[in-house]
């Protein structure tokens, strides 16, 4: 997922935007990947560091900040929006089905992320945060 962020591939303009796409797409599937959860709270990917049950923001974020795509922007959005448990910060994991379980309770390395996530927004989609 990180790929694009990172430099290493095109998300959708370079030869190498097929296989990401793939990548991505396994990576997003329900019962495709054992570490996507789905569930009342959110959907998002967890990770064997945290548990299956467990959901990353920073790969929320990073779902969407390669994405281009304002739909699929928003609902990232929507989904840290609902789950920071009213701290007004993101956590290294939440819970699918309770965001108020969450792990650390400040994780800078998200938070930073995040603010970067919400820069780029505000470069490219600024309707998007005025909704």
């Amino acid at each position: 997922m990180s790929l694009p962020y990172l430099g290493a591939v095109g998300a959708a303009d370079r030869a190498d935007a097929e296989l990401y796409q793939n990548t991505r797409r396994f990576l997003l599937t329900p019962g495709a990947h054992a570490y996507f959860a789905r569930a009342s709270a959110a959907e998002g990917m967890a990770s064997p560091h945290t548990g299956q049950d467990m959901i990353w923001p920073m790969g929320i974020i990073i779902r969407g900040i390669p994405s281009g795509d304002p739909t699929e922007i928003t609902r990232c959005l929507d989904l840290l929006k609902a789950t920071h448990a009213a701290t007004g910060f993101m956590h290294e994991s939440f819970n699918k089905d309770d965001p108020s379980r969450f792990t650390r309770t400040w994780f800078a390395w998200a938070n930073t992320l995040f603010g970067e996530f919400i820069l780029q927004v505000l470069d490219q989609h600024p309707r998007l945060l005025t909704r």
